[in-house]
């Protein structure tokens, strides 16, 4: 609640006021200064002994005047010391020798000793002082002594606690502490007798002891000290600097000053050396006061009444001393479990329709959320005991709807009752009750309640110091319970508060309300804002008991809370406290504000009352006075979800804060939904807390330093908090603030929310806490109970249990959990509670129930355990019961990344002890191999190495492997940002004792961005020195555009050793951690090693793999271009860093490795795989996904998505390596055309050249030129091929390698103009061929030298394209270009000499796991060491750019080809980097006519589907050997949904094409390519897909069904796009095929019929003349009738497969252009339409229409899969608002057994004309496809059907077409 606002008057009063104080003080400076005389001087008539100048310590003065700016006469009246000093906090008026007391007859008693203090003569400061005091100690305890000095001769006021009883004996013999009093002057000091060290020591200033001033200074040992308020302390500790803080309970706000706030507090503690001995002081009064800090440090009291009474507690730890204190003021009470919930609150909410939304959104958001607070709006006219039936219509029912909900209510109360009446008139029976029974505080004369003014108007005031008040208020609380059943109360306003200055009347002028010495308290003035301070109350004055009010209301809300909830502990809620108010109620930090100072400054509130014994506490969170920011209030609620009493209040006129008023889905709402959520978790953990402050005086919230004193840096932590001894809390406190400066203590910390060990101890840290983030860190050594959360704890109270163990460096935990039903009262007292204790030692847990009496608990059960900390695998787990054998448990993983032990299912009732085992033990697949080099390890060459040995027998493990701490590099800095991280790794000498290959690099930098919200980047590089980079542009944002709420990860820089770890947010998961032993960052030898999330990876080429999913069975795949024919482990033509892996949850993330040089990668059974490179740097990108297709489409984002193939591109082409002349083509093409096989692209290997020369044509092909022009007259295409290498030796004009001299085009030796020669096909002119020879025989005998373009040179991409268009104007037309041995391929080594000029960079120190691995990089190709020059005249090294040399020719070449044929056309490129996808497609390389190959060639098409390259296929039959029969035509039926569908075999082989075989073959081969060119349209709609948006065409059923986990495992079969399925067989001699059939409907595309099977392996017929082929349901494919090439089929009318799910749904798409034109999509020239099938309706949308040919566009044909079975009347055809009907055909397959007959719907739409109207359209008969598969139908009967009605958009602008079929 706020305070009361000012009227206008009033606040010129203020300002009046405050202008004449000013005055005031400026006057009284300059009177000081004029009577300065810089010497002491005192009256004649008094002796004063004052400290000569050079032996005073100017901190020691104890103040004189502390009421007054000091004058000189001042002083001099009081016999006090006058030296000015230098600022004005030093006292310039202190205290000599001649005040204070001398002890007289000081004697032994019962308790401790006692003496009778004498007023030593000097002069008043505030008149009547007493002359003779009492001095009495008791040695309470041995930690506990108390001093207590009274009137010698009459009673004084002394605090009435309730709790704290009088001391009676007999002092306690062995204590801590000694005592020493000295007489005279009377001192006393308290001694700690273990060190000697002076605790309270009052000799330091005089004991001033009047009726209404009392004072007395201590010196203390130590600058550490905490406690003392109500205060706004900005620090915990406090500041030693002169401060002021006034103690009176006052209702003000906390702002920045010293006012004194709503408690009285006057505890505190301070700890003494860093043994952790500390102690504390509490003085038992009620009085006004002040307390004085100066350096020295010096404590001085001021109090105004009273007595004074000390207790001085021992401890070995600051946690003791509050323990201590509380076990004398009274432990806290143990709340109710539901108040350790969230709660609602604000001032205002104006009606009950607005807390009922409030309610609503939050529950709506999920946010867990146990309460709803109103404040005094829900009040009629704000009167207690009453609500506004009005506004709050409908409150009783809204607060059942709460509990209805699990949720629970709080009201307000406010202690001043109106003496108004009510609304209606009518009497206010409260008042009214109250009156009768005499409650009131009185004036002054006892008898007249005194009248005041708050929130209801005038009011008097309840005596809660009196029985019948106590008994007035608790029968109030139990009538209005009655009316409106709340839960708990929530007491305000109770300092006592009042709008009045004392009265309605005022004060009476008397030294109760105007005394002599007034604290430096707020307004200067005791009755300000409150009644008068001579009004009467039964424990007495106001003067003395006005502290007290609050601390009464209490006690008396405490019995009412007794008669309303018999039994129950309910909640009280108090703003005003005094000394043992936490036994009765929680507190929150009062009125506070929006601001970022006041979150802050919060922590310091919550941990003083937590000393104070008030652990429920909290602040008022998001603030309450101002308006709140996103940012602040965010922050706040993740701070405040770890206040013990956690609550979002604020007050009226203010914006509403609650966290669902942000958004659904805001980042606050995410964010403190997460922490609640974490805080519900931690329930059972924070309730044990409470116990055990409850029982033993605990801190529930808990400075750093009652855990750490050893450490002083500890002692001054006052943003960072624990939970207890084991959860540490690091909030953001400062504005725009992502990066904390945090201490971290000395011990092992885990991070809460990720399980993972920090590497911090005993030091401050940058702590990266992005927007979304608070620090929780669990300490090792604990065990912490935690529960399955809920919305509420009424709900979360019943899920499973858990545990936490947080391991320590010895690898041991201790923990307790204390259970009970939550809300009876007493039930420890009462024995109805369970109580366990946990123990970790030795892999064993200890579940110890040491107490167990309540019965109900037992019906839950702990469920998981997570072990956080285990450094080692775990093989076994294993549970007993109450000492019983330990029984295997399963159910358990470990998680190496995080060192995580997790075990699940468990059922560990409560109520029973357990035991739970496991074991540790060092896996084999841990081990990171130590000496990968090509020679074979032994343990002599390991251990010279530095590595560890162990002979291995059994597995393929290393036998020499890296030491698990091995760290070479440690890490000197790490910065967090928004953006990204950098750190700097400085290479430790010391440590860095291994001897790996080349020389390491000293200082490296690593760089971490977060390019976007699902893709990041991670590069390691020498920031001192420039290594070579992959010159290949990706698409990357010019600076990064994630948002931290946004993105899908989170990254953090390890340690010891290091690494970077990549967590996936949603999951938690670790999906890269490099965390490991191993790490190399050499000129020559790079390794990097990342444990995987799981074992299903895919990807990493050009290899041929036996499977999709790697083999992680310690294989190692080595990456190097070269001219290999694909075999096992062989690096083949590619080169592509790139993988994909799957999570468990089932999403997948990709990771690309831009790194150009040769490579390997080796897999382990961790999962783990590890990178070597023998150069550059390492440069990471990742790509979050979460599905496979999604990472896939956001990898291809970056490298470039696939080129689009023209439409013929898609058809069958044949090729052959051994056409001997143009006369075997033109046979070839005439048999093809006779068999009717639909056939689109001719080629012509190196055989049409002259002698193997680019751009020539042999005399044998003289008429090829003649023979392209007339196929590609009939619809055909042409494609010819072209290597590289340029020969150098002719004798006659060769333009092609003339002006490539002149164009300085070709690669070079470094540093000179020679041209690195080699050897390659063509050959040497003017030579007889010798066809006998063999291949080598043939190089050295009739091979030419030859040059190898420099492909990255601008002028070489000039003269290629000069050279294809002069060939293609002037020798012959092509469509395409066929670029092959580019990897570049060599038949020598390195040069015509085989010996190149650098040995390190042919055979590097490190020679990775390539195909001839001793015998150098240069085998086969170019010398290492010649140079290259890239596009911008920088030189590199053949060796790092070796494996992008295919990638330096795809564009060079795409662009070339279209530059000359002025149409799309394609490239096919044997060698290929990731970006090439952009330009070119592939094949598959030179496989063998072999099932294993054809079997293979779908793995290599998925994984190049992955890589961005969708136009792939193999070379189908076989390359190598001759074919046969059987594979061949199996081969064509995979062949035929290959996206490049090419027959090719080599030279000297038998014809494979299928007019070769037979007239069956090549019907079978017919058969198969019409329905590759009937579903063109589809697949040519899926290919443009890919090209605008990435993704993959050739698709692995995981990308589709990545949540089936068997299709993690397919790779016999495979998807076009998403919506049709091919299973092949791939194995001799059969008709059967097994297929995985994912859970989905699928169709047969044969038949239309409903396979009836989903979501299992399931075996299909497979005749020789069939392939499986499946359409799925839910998808719609644009279908085409098929021709003898794609020129004919697109002029063919268009069909639609309509293929219904189970809903009756279903969609697609058609995309279509003139299938040739360059950049039709990126320039609108196409035309796309979506279709939609929706229960009863086939509609279409067009998309776009930038492309119309009305000869191709003609739909006509509709076939309808799986519609049901209900009767067809009718099917009509709307178009342009015209309605005609439509023949169609039903017909359902009887002997298909299944739930449901499938029933297939025919629908013909044939159009002959433009479709401008209705008119125009001709509806003929049925069209039948298969007449003998359906029955004929006679429109006119009733057909079974499905209500289906069907819309067909056709493809004429914006026109809509629309078929229905109405139901009988």
């Amino acid at each position: 609640m706020a305070r009361k606002k000012f009227s206008s008057l009033e606040i010129f009063l203020i300002i009046l006021f405050a202008v004449v104080t000013v005055i005031a003080i400026a006057l009284v400076a300059v009177l000081a200064v004029e009577e300065t005389g810089g010497s002491v001087s005192t009256p004649a008539t008094t002796t004063i002994k004052c400290p000569s100048e050079l032996s005073e310590t100017i901190n020691e003065r104890i103040n004189c005047i502390p009421e007054l700016f000091p004058t000189q006469a001042i002083c001099a009246q009081r016999g006090c010391c006058w030296r000015p000093w230098n600022n004005s906090v030093t006292p310039w008026c202190f205290f000599a020798e001649n005040h204070g007391y001398n002890a007289q007859g000081l004697k032994t008693i019962s308790t401790g000793v006692e003496a009778q203090l004498n007023r030593i003569s000097s002069p008043t400061l505030f008149g009547n002082d007493l002359n003779s005091v009492l001095f009495t100690t008791e040695n309470q305890t041995s930690n506990r002594f108390r001093f207590k000095i009274t009137d010698l001769n009459k009673s004084r006021y002394e605090v009435p606690h309730q709790y704290v009883k009088d001391f009676t004996g007999p002092a306690t013999s062995e204590t801590l502490y000694d005592v020493i009093v000295k007489e005279m002057p009377f001192s006393i000091k308290v001694i700690r007798k273990s060190n000697g060290k002076v605790l309270f020591d009052s000799s330091i200033g005089p004991l001033v002891y009047a009726d209404q001033y009392l004072q007395i200074s201590t010196r203390l040992p130590s600058e550490y000290i905490y406690g003392i308020g109500e205060h706004n302390h900005k620090r915990f500790r406090h500041d030693l600097n002169w401060k002021t803080w006034p103690i009176f309970t006052r209702d003000t706000s906390p702002v920045d000053n010293n006012n004194n706030l709503y408690g009285h507090q006057t505890f505190f503690m301070c700890i003494e050396d860093t043994s952790g001995k500390s102690f504390g002081v509490f003085l038992m009064n009620s009085n006004a006061m002040e307390i004085f800090i100066q350096p020295t440090p010096i404590v001085t009291y001021r109090v105004t009444g009273g007595i004074l009474d000390f207790y001085i507690f021992l401890g070995d730890t600051p946690e003791q001393v509050v323990q201590q204190y509380q076990e004398l003021i009274g432990l806290p009470a143990m709340p109710a479990y539901w108040t350790l919930g969230f709660q609602l609150s604000r001032w205002n909410y104006s009606s009950l329709d607005v807390v009922k939304e409030v309610v609503k959104r939050n529950r709506d958001a999920g946010i867990p959320y146990d309460t709803q607070v109103t404040d005094i709006d829900y009040m009629e006219d704000k009167k207690d005991f009453t609500y506004d039936a009005v506004a709050f219509k409908g409150l009783p029912e809204f607060v059942q709807d709460l509990h209805d909900h699990g949720q629970k209510y709080v009201i307000i109360l406010d202690p001043a009752i109106s003496t108004g009446k009510r609304a209606d008139g009518t009497a206010y029976e409260t008042y009214d009750r109250g009156t009768a029974q005499h409650v009131w505080v009185n004036e002054s004369d006892g008898t007249t309640p005194i009248i005041g003014e708050v929130w209801p108007g005038l009011t008097v005031y309840p005596d809660f110091t009196s029985p019948q008040c106590v008994d007035w208020w608790a029968d109030e609380c139990s009538r209005f319970h009655q009316e409106v059943n709340y839960d708990g109360l929530w007491i305000d306003m109770n300092e006592v508060s009042s709008f009045v200055q004392g009265s309605l009347k005022g004060c009476e002028d008397n030294k109760w309300n105007y005394p002599p010495f007034t604290p430096d308290i707020l307004d200067k003035l005791h009755y300000s804002k409150t009644i008068c301070m001579d009004s009467m109350q039964s424990w007495g004055r106001q003067y003395d008991v006005h502290s007290l009010y609050g601390y009464s209301m209490s006690i008396a809300t405490e019995k009412a809370v007794q008669k309303v909830f018999l039994n129950k502990r309910s909640f009280i809620l108090t703003r005003s406290t005094f000394a043992g108010t936490g036994r009765h109620a929680a507190h929150w930090l009062g009125d506070n504000f929006a601001t970022w100072e006041q979150m802050e400054w919060s922590i310091t509130g919550m941990l003083e009352f937590s000393l104070f014994g008030i652990p429920l506490v909290g602040a008022d969170i998001c603030g309450f006075a101002g308006n709140t920011t996103e940012e602040l209030c965010r922050r706040w609620m993740q701070l405040g979800a770890f206040y013990p009493f956690s609550r979002n209040h604020n007050a009226e006129t203010y914006e509403h804060q609650d966290p669902a008023f942000f958004g659904q889905d805001s980042l606050l709402v995410n964010s403190s939904k997460h922490y609640l959520t974490i805080r519900y978790t931690l329930l059972p953990f924070l309730y044990t807390l409470f116990y055990k402050a409850h029982q033993f005086g605990e801190t529930v919230a808990r400075p750093i330093l009652h855990e750490f004193y050893e450490d002083e840096n500890s002692w001054i932590e006052d943003t960072q908090f624990l939970w207890g001894p084991s959860l540490l809390i690091t909030p953001v406190l400062k504005q725009g603030a992502d990066t904390v400066s945090a201490y971290i203590p000395d011990a092992t910390w885990y991070d809460y929310e990720t399980g993972a060990k920090r590497p911090w101890r005993k030091q401050r840290v940058d702590m990266y806490l992005p927007a979304d983030k608070i620090g929780l860190h669990l300490r090792g050594g604990y065990i912490i109970p935690i529960q399955q959360p809920s919305v509420t704890t009424t709900a979360s109270r019943k899920n499973p249990l858990g545990l936490i163990i947080a391991l320590n460096e010895n690898n041991t935990a201790k923990g307790d959990f204390f259970w009970d039903d939550g809300e009876t009262k007493d039930t420890i007292q009462n024995d109805n509670y369970i109580l366990y204790t946990f123990s970790v030692s030795n892999n064993t847990l200890k579940i110890t129930c040491t107490h167990s009496s309540y019965q109900e608990g037992t019906t839950l059960a702990f469920e998981t355990i997570k072990v956080l900390g285990l450094t080692d695998s775990v093989s076994e787990v294993k549970v007993a019961e109450n000492n019983q054998t330990p029984t295997p448990h399963k159910n358990f993983t470990y998680d190496a990344s995080n060192q995580i032990l997790l075990i699940e299912n468990l059922t560990l009732n409560l109520g029973k002890s357990f035991e739970v085992q496991w074991n540790q033990f060092f896996s084999e697949n841990e081990k990171f191999t130590c000496y990968p080099d090509a020679d074979t390890p032994t343990k002599e060459k390991c251990i010279q190495r530095g590595c560890l040995w162990e002979e291995i027998f059994t597995s393929r493990s290393p036998e020499c492997y890296f030491p698990r701490e091995y760290n070479p590099y440690l890490v000197s800095s790490t910065s967090y940002s928004s953006v990204g991280v950098t750190a700097d790794l400085q290479l430790n000498v010391a440590r860095a004792r291994i001897t790996l290959p080349s020389v390491p690099i000293s200082t490296l930098r690593v760089e971490v961005k977060y390019h976007k919200d699902d893709m990041l980047q991670f590069k390691i590089y020498d920031p001192q020195n420039k290594r070579y980079e992959v010159p290949v542009p990706l698409n990357i944002p010019t600076a990064p555009t994630s948002t931290y709420e946004n993105r899908l990860y989170d990254v953090e820089i390890k340690e010891n050793p290091f690494g970077i770890q990549i967590r996936r947010r949603s999951t938690g998961r670790v999906i890269w951690d490099s965390h490991l032993p191993g790490f190399a960052f050499n000129d020559q030898f790079i390794q990097i090693s990342t444990r995987l999330p799981s074992e299903y990876v895919y990807g990493f080429g050009e290899v041929e793999h036996t499977a999709f999913k790697r083999d992680l069975n310690w294989h190692t795949w080595g990456m190097f271009t070269r001219d290999q024919p694909p075999g096992y482990k062989l690096n083949s033509y590619g080169f592509h860093p790139y993988y994909m892996a799957l999570e468990e949850e089932g999403n997948a993330h990709g990771v690309l490795l831009l790194n150009s040089n040769a490579m390997d990668v080796t897999f382990q059974p961790t999962p783990a795989l590890t990178y070597r490179t023998v150069g550059g740097i390492l440069d990471f990108y990742m790509f979050l996904g979460p599905a496979p297709e999604v990472a896939t489409k956001q990898y291809h984002e970056v490298i470039g998505r696939p080129v689009m193939p023209p439409y013929w591109a898609l058809g069958f082409q044949l090729c052959r390596y051994g056409y001997r002349n143009t006369s075997e083509v033109q046979q070839l093409y005439d048999e093809m055309i006779t068999a009717k096989i639909p056939y689109d692209v001719q080629y012509t290997d190196i055989d049409y050249m002259e002698r193997q020369l680019d751009f020539t044509i042999g005399d044998d092909f003289r008429e090829l030129p003649q023979f392209v022009d007339k196929i590609r007259g009939e619809g055909m295409r042409y494609i010819i091929i072209l290597d590289p290498a340029i020969s150098g030796n002719e004798t006659k004009p060769y333009p092609a390698f003339q002006r490539g001299v002149q164009k300085d085009v070709f690669v070079k030796w470094p540093n000179t103009s020679d041209i690195c020669w080699a050897k390659v096909w063509p050959d040497l002119p003017n030579i007889t061929i010798d066809e006998s020879l063999t291949e080598d025989e043939a190089v050295n005998a009739s091979r030419a030298h030859v040059a190898f373009p420099d492909f990255f040179r601008n002028s070489t991409a000039e003269w290629w394209a000069t050279e294809i268009m002069d060939f293609y104007n002037d020798h012959m037309k092509f469509d395409g270009l066929w670029i092959d041995m580019n990897e570049p391929s060599s038949f020598v080594n390195g040069t015509t000499t085989n010996q190149c000029r650098n040995r390190e960079l042919n055979y590097p120190p490190y020679f990775p796991e390539l195909t001839k691995r001793t015998d150098g990089l240069h085998f086969r190709t170019m010398c290492m060491e010649t140079e290259q020059i890239l596009s911008d005249g920088s030189s590199v090294l053949h060796y790092d750019v070796h494996n992008l040399y295919g990638w330096s020719q795809a564009k060079p070449t795409y662009d070339a080809l279209q530059k000359a044929t002025g149409k799309r056309g394609i490239v096919i490129s044997r060698s290929t980097y990731p970006t090439a996808g952009q330009w070119s497609g592939h094949w598959l390389g030179d496989n063998y006519a072999r099932w294993d190959n054809m079997e293979k060639s779908i793995i290599g098409m998925m994984e190049f589907s992955l890589f961005g390259m969708s136009f792939t296929g193999a070379d189908i039959c076989g390359f190598f050997n001759n074919s046969e029969y059987q594979l061949c035509a199996r081969w064509m039926q995979l062949g035929a949904f290959y996206p490049y569908s090419r027959n090719h075999n080599i030279a000297n082989t038998k014809r494979q094409d299928p007019a070769s075989w037979n007239e069956t073959f090549a019907e079978l081969s017919k058969n198969i390519l019409n329905i590759r060119y009937n579903l063109l349209p589809y697949f040519y709609t899926q290919m443009h897909e890919i090209h605008a948006h990435g993704g993959t065409v050739i698709r692995p059923l995981l990308h589709e069904f990545f949540d089936e986990k068997p299709t993690w495992d397919v790779y016999k079969q495979f998807l076009w796009g998403s919506a049709f399925m091919v299973t092949p067989v791939l194995e001799p001699n059969v008709n059967t095929v097994e297929g995985y059939i994912p859970n989905a409907r699928w169709f047969d595309y044969h038949t239309g019929q409903d396979i009836g099977v989903r979501k299992q392996l399931h075996i299909f017929d497979a005749p020789f003349d069939k392939i499986n082929l499946h359409v799925r349901g839910g998808h719609i494919l644009p279908c085409q009738d098929p021709a003898q090439n794609t020129f004919f089929s697109r002029q063919n009318y268009m069909s639609l497969i309509v293929a219904a799910d189970d809903n009756h749904m279903a969609q697609g798409s058609l995309f279509w252009d003139d299938g040739d034109t360059i950049d039709t999509y990126e320039r609108q020239l196409y035309f796309m339409v979506q279709f939609n099938l929706n229960k009863t309706s086939l509609t279409s949308t067009i998309l776009k229409n930038g492309y119309v040919n009305t000869n191709e566009m003609r739909l006509g044909l509709i076939r309808v899969w799986g519609k049901g079975k209900d009767s067809v009347k009718e099917v009509s055809l709307t178009y342009k608002g015209n309605k005609k009907l439509l023949t169609f055909n039903s017909t359902s397959d009887k002997e298909i057994t299944q739930p449901k007959t499938t029933v297939i719907l025919l629908i013909t739409v044939l159009s002959t004309q433009k479709l401008d109207m209705v008119s125009d359209l001709q509806i003929t008969g049925v069209l039948l496809a298969k007449p003998t598969q359906h029955r004929h139908i006679d429109p006119s009967r009733s057909i079974r059907s499905q209500n289906l009605s069907l819309v067909v958009q056709l493809s004429r602008k914006d026109s809509t077409s629309t078929i229905r079929i109405r139901p009988e």
